[in-house]
């Protein structure tokens, strides 16, 4: 087992240090907050945070946060930062070592809750929920969740700068954004529950709050279950057609994550940049259906076995067509292939006949043929590919798709890589334009590697 860097330690202890120190009294207060505490809420409260840790992580996977908001709603925010210590501490640990992992999750928590609770106390949150005043109880209880998430964002950047050497930017970007969703949803549930803890109703009543958020987070459980389960299929997919022709490896992956950046210049919803990044990924898994000898032939292909490959996209379209999650990426392992002029296969179809999907793929697709370098043909720099694409654009790739590539290029540009060595005795060398292949870098015509 690898020893843990001292930085590491280090970190973790200044944390756990942290949260002991949010122990001390709250300024302006003369009695000691241990004294006007009702320590048996504090202890059912951590009891059931225990509890509910322990389904959640180990049945459904994530965290559950409603009860340790409920507790920086409900409690002196001292009093809130020791929910979640028996939970945490007490909690299974998958790596090693599991005493500082455990010590670290304990501290983080219980710095975030006691930072939702200072919150939530110094906009007078407490007195809200007491009197059941709506709408003010969402503002403190809305602030209570974003200093929630900034302190755990806070942290899991620094641990993540500190162990990996990650740049701070780097390591920082997205956390907060990303969990303000979520755990806004956890908050209000959080919100329900000091409420009607503090109704005539009760406790009990509290606790019947969880149920529907544990049915819902089941459902978001079985949900990233699925969507786990896509993606292991899609791996493994892809995997094989990397095994079967090395001349392109790694080529779907950058294929998808160019389709991405393009999808996102065309101002397409989530849902969609997804799928064509499915469809990225996967245009090419029908070359699990071609002879592997044609794949990595040298030299010219024959009229035959030209055709040969060119049946790659009906494959592939066959075997994901029962996959019921790809959508309109299906379309695109068709017609990835197609040219705006008509002059493209399988069908031959003409400008928008060729579904979008297709069309940001087949861009795609030649805009990373052309900027790598591969054992029959040299990369081109970035600049000299976006000019041949522009070049073909209206021909042989949507124009409005390849300026889409330019804007994105433009903003965030491209890391060109290396899928395979240039062996200067192959005979179809790059330096030779009658061997380099169409403009969007597709080798059928001269063997090995169709794109």
């Amino acid at each position: 087992m690898e020893a843990v860097p001292a930085r590491v330690r280090a970190y973790v202890t200044c944390v756990a240090l942290a949260a002991l120190l949010s122990a001390l009294p709250l300024p302006g207060i003369r009695t000691p907050w241990w004294a006007v505490t009702p320590w048996w809420a504090v202890v059912l409260l951590a009891a059931l945070y225990a509890a509910c840790e322990h389904v959640v992580r180990r049945r459904l996977g994530g965290t559950f946060y409603p009860v340790l908001l409920a507790a920086a709603f409900l409690l002196p925010p001292p009093a809130a930062a020791l929910v979640p210590l028996p939970g945490a501490l007490l909690s299974r640990a998958e790596q090693r070592p599991q005493a500082l992992r455990r010590t670290w999750r304990a501290a983080e928590l219980a710095l975030a809750v006691w930072g939702a609770g200072r919150v939530h106390w110094a906009l007078g949150g407490r007195d809200a929920v007491v009197d059941s005043d709506f709408p003010y109880a969402l503002l403190p209880c809305g602030a209570a969740v974003l200093a929630f998430c900034a302190v755990l964002a806070l942290l899991d950047g620094g641990i993540l700068a500190v162990a990996e050497r990650v740049p701070v930017r780097r390591a920082w970007r997205g956390l907060l954004s990303r969990s303000l969703a979520p755990v806004g949803v956890h908050g209000l549930a959080g919100l329900m529950m000091a409420v009607l803890w503090r109704s005539p109703y009760g406790p009990v009543a509290a606790l019947l709050v969880l149920l529907p958020m544990c049915v819902s987070w089941w459902v978001f459980a079985q949900y990233h279950r699925e969507r786990a389960a896509h993606q292991a299929t899609i791996r493994a997919l892809v995997q094989a057609v990397d095994i079967k022709d090395g001349y392109t490896r790694g080529h779907s992956e950058r294929v998808g994550q160019a389709s991405v950046m393009i999808a996102r210049e065309l101002g397409m919803d989530d849902d969609r940049v997804e799928v064509l990044r499915f469809a990225g990924i996967l245009h090419d898994v029908g070359k699990l259906g071609v002879p592997t000898r044609l794949l990595r032939k040298n030299g010219p292909l024959t009229p035959e076995e030209r055709r040969i490959i060119e049946l790659h996209p009906e494959y592939g379209h066959e075997m994901v067509r029962g996959i019921s999650f790809l959508g309109e990426a299906r379309a695109a392992i068709l017609h990835h292939h197609e040219r705006i002029d008509g002059s493209g296969y399988p069908y031959g179809l003409v400008g928008t006949q060729i579904p979008e999907s297709a069309r940001v793929v087949a861009v795609a697709d030649a805009f990373d043929a052309m900027t790598s370098t591969r054992s029959y043909s040299r990369a081109r720099p970035v600049a000299v590919a976006v000019a041949e694409l522009r070049r073909c654009a209206g021909r042989h790739f949507d124009a409005g798709v390849v300026d889409a590539l330019t804007r994105a290029l433009a903003r965030h540009g491209w890391d060109p890589a290396v899928t395979a060595d240039v062996h200067p005795s192959d005979p179809a060398d790059a330096s030779d334009p009658s061997v380099s292949g169409p403009p969007g870098g597709d080798r059928e015509s001269v063997g090995r590697g169709a794109l």
